[in-house]
């Protein structure tokens, strides 16, 4: 598999979210969605990332973006 690039379509996924409910990357067809991947939940690392992604939130949404953040834990 080759590595995406920014704006190519992302392989179809099913992964569970923080309650274990599935969440696939075919129910935001149609949509802008902004995936980002962190190394551990509740980290540093994971914290800067997410924290800065919040504080843009307001403007990911009136551009109609939708993120999702994924761990491997």
């Amino acid at each position: 598999m080759n590595p995406l690039k920014a704006g190519d379509i992302a392989p179809k996924f099913s992964l569970p979210d923080q309650d274990g409910e599935q969440v696939n990357l075919t129910d935001f067809q149609g949509q802008r969605v902004l995936v980002y991947f962190y190394p551990k939940a509740m980290t540093p690392g994971c914290t800067v990332q997410a924290c800065g992604l919040r504080d843009n939130m307001d403007e990911l949404k009136k551009a109609g973006v939708d993120v999702l953040g994924i761990s491997t834990d």
